[in-house]
């Protein structure tokens, strides 16, 4: 039997908020690679880590590359190396990279790590101990908080994934309007959704598969196949140079990041939760736009935020009431509330406790503290204080999802177009 090894390279926390991500690195890596020969063994992965993590880079995501651990291999070393020196902006706070050569099989350990690098935190030095312990070769550029990611996007497995197609800049271009023809960008989304998806946050008019900030990237199309990323590419027309472009597997847009709580009183700060809890308060917002609630059950209650950014989401929440019964999907924030990503409704409280109708056909007032009820207008009263159950119609509907816009949406929610 012929046994393949591969070398396996994870790559994270070059981002820098002047003008570099990780994906690009990448991306000049594999370019380099291919002019020397070497091949990559699968498409290159970008993992999402913990979106609550207390260091972070914009998104959060380590990449990782796979190929033959042939002769090449140490050719393959120098050059990741050499690349992450020569792009990666040391002058940057927020940029710490890690690289991360591992040889052989991804163990359940490994398996394990990944997923607390995406549920939990994990230290630089827990990191290192851990990779020296099962073999990694790690190397680590000032902080190297980027070996954190590293190992994770080289050990994650993917059960549910998705594809993104990255388009870069010249680096000219860097800091100035990004020149996206928005007409095209439609067209691609009629011609291809639900194939791809988050091109266009329709209620806003948002063009999402642009970016914000001066990074390399172009723009940014997301999938569920290869074929309709290359198809959506040939569709959108821009006005600028394209000097690179890349597809990348990834867990975005799977709800990896969401544990299955099994009540509220379980979940932790800076976690990410499924939980199924009733709804203590009618919906309030705030100065600033925000709206919070409580949900309760048997262990607790916690508070739950629909923040500002969410735009119409909040219109939604807006419409819960006291007794509804929901499942919630998000993560625990710095001041410990619960930020919902979206819900379902399980049961909604469709009864309300209302003053009985007198035989005259007017509704009764109360006569006072455990005095029963009367009529104003033809004087009957009642002794009974009790009120009466009342069927209403809701704007809500029984099992449905509902979920923040596409312009709000964190890289791991699942939106609704994916959920079977």
């Amino acid at each position: 039997m012929i046994i393949i090894k591969y070398l396996h390279i994870g790559i994270d926390d070059t981002d820098s908020p002047d003008g570099m991500c990780t994906t690009y690195l990448a991306s000049q890596i594999i370019n380099e690679f291919k002019g020397n020969g070497i091949e990559l063994a699968e498409y290159p992965r970008l993992i999402r880590l913990n979106p609550f993590a207390r260091f972070k880079t914009r998104g959060n995501g380590g990449v990782s590359l796979k190929i033959l651990n042939d002769d090449k291999a140490n050719l393959a070393r120098r050059i990741v190396l050499s690349k992450v020196e020569e792009l990666s902006m040391f002058d940057c706070d927020n940029t710490n990279p890690g690289v991360i050569f591992y040889e052989g099989k991804i163990t359940k350990e490994m398996q394990d790590y990944a997923f607390r690098a995406i549920y939990e935190f994990i230290t630089i030095d827990e990191a290192e101990e851990f990779g020296k312990s099962v073999g990694c070769e790690i190397h680590k550029f000032k902080k190297g908080r980027g070996i954190i990611g590293s190992i994770a996007a080289i050990s994650l497995p993917l059960s549910d994934y998705t594809f993104e197609l990255l388009t870069y800049r010249d680096s000219k271009n860097y800091g100035t309007k990004r020149q996206i023809d928005y007409e095209s960008v439609y067209e691609m989304d009629k011609k291809t959704f639900p194939d791809t998806f988050e091109n266009i946050d329709y209620s806003e008019d948002y063009i999402a598969i642009e970016p914000k900030t001066p990074c390399p990237v172009l723009y940014g199309i997301r999938s569920n196949t290869v074929e309709s990323l290359e198809n959506a590419k040939n569709i959108v027309k821009v006005k600028e140079p394209i000097v690179d472009w890349c597809i990348f597997k990834t867990n975005q847009h799977t709800d990896m990041h969401i544990q299955k709580a099994q009540n509220i009183s379980n979940m932790n700060q800076f976690g990410c939760y499924e939980v199924v809890g009733e709804v203590k308060n009618k919906p309030t917002i705030i100065d600033g736009g925000h709206m919070f609630f409580y949900i309760t059950d048997e262990s607790g209650e916690i508070e739950c935020g629909a923040y500002e950014p969410t735009k119409n989401f909040r219109k939604t929440v807006s419409y819960l009431m006291p007794g509804d019964i929901i499942k919630v999907f998000g993560g625990i924030g710095e001041q410990n509330t619960f930020n919902i990503e979206k819900f379902q409704v399980l049961q909604l409280n469709d009864v309300e406790y209302q003053n009985p109708i007198c035989e005259c056909g007017k509704r009764m007032t109360s006569a006072g503290k455990n005095k029963g009820f009367k009529c104003k207008k033809c004087g009957n009263k009642i002794k009974s204080s009790e009120k009466v159950p009342v069927k209403i119609s809701r704007k809500l509907i029984n099992s449905k999802f509902y979920e923040t816009p596409v312009s709000a949406r964190r890289h791991l929610s699942k939106p609704l177009c994916r959920i079977k």
